[in-house]
């Protein structure tokens, strides 16, 4: 199964949103849920379960449920405000800052403890150096793991997709994927047709 990141995503009554992240379970990498942008205002992000989802193709993404029911899943961002004091210079006043209380917002991201979330563009490193960007995944459909790396190299002429099998990823960070291979191995691995 292709898991397409900024991909259409269709709910059972139409087009509903955007595909923008995947959860990871660090532990089996398995994906657990996907981040769905809202293709209406507010352009909520919500998190689904991945069993909700029913088909992919490398452009689209369908799901078992209805926008309605989409919208009352779980936000993906949670914004809260918190109190901080930060230094106001005001002129010929002594001390030189004078503390001034202001609400600052503060982004929390619903990621399931011991999951991670990944984006596409998220960095690939290889042992030995940035190598490319992560362009989607492909899950097995039966126990939802990982199987495959998508990694989108080269720039903007010379652009190709390397398939990276999910045995030479070392690890998954926040904003990187580690892979266990270097560039030249890399390089060495076939590439596939790049699907834009």
């Amino acid at each position: 199964m292709d898991m397409p990141l900024n991909a259409e995503v269709l709910c059972i009554d139409g087009l509903c949103g955007q595909s923008k992240d995947v959860i990871v379970d660090r532990s089996t990498e398995a994906v657990t849920h996907l981040v769905v942008r809202e293709k209406h205002s507010p352009h909520a992000e919500l998190v689904v379960p991945i069993d909700l989802v029913t088909e992919t193709t490398p452009h689209r993404i369908r799901l078992r449920c209805t926008k309605d029911e989409l919208a009352e899943l779980q936000p993906f961002l949670r914004v809260e405000a918190i109190e901080e004091e930060i230094p106001r210079y005001v002129p010929f006043v002594m001390p030189a800052a004078v503390p001034e209380t202001k609400w600052v917002p503060v982004r929390h991201e619903a990621i399931p403890q011991g999951e991670v979330a990944v984006r596409q563009g998220a960095h690939v490193e290889a042992s030995d150096g940035r190598i490319g960007r992560v362009d989607e995944f492909l899950v097995d459909p039966v126990t939802g793991q990982i199987s495959h790396l998508i990694l989108r190299e080269g720039h903007l002429w010379g652009k190709r997709d390397i398939t990276i099998p999910v045995s030479e990823i070392e690890r998954i960070e926040d904003d990187s994927v580690h892979l266990k291979l270097d560039k030249q191995s890399i390089e060495a691995l076939p590439a596939v047709p790049v699907r834009r």
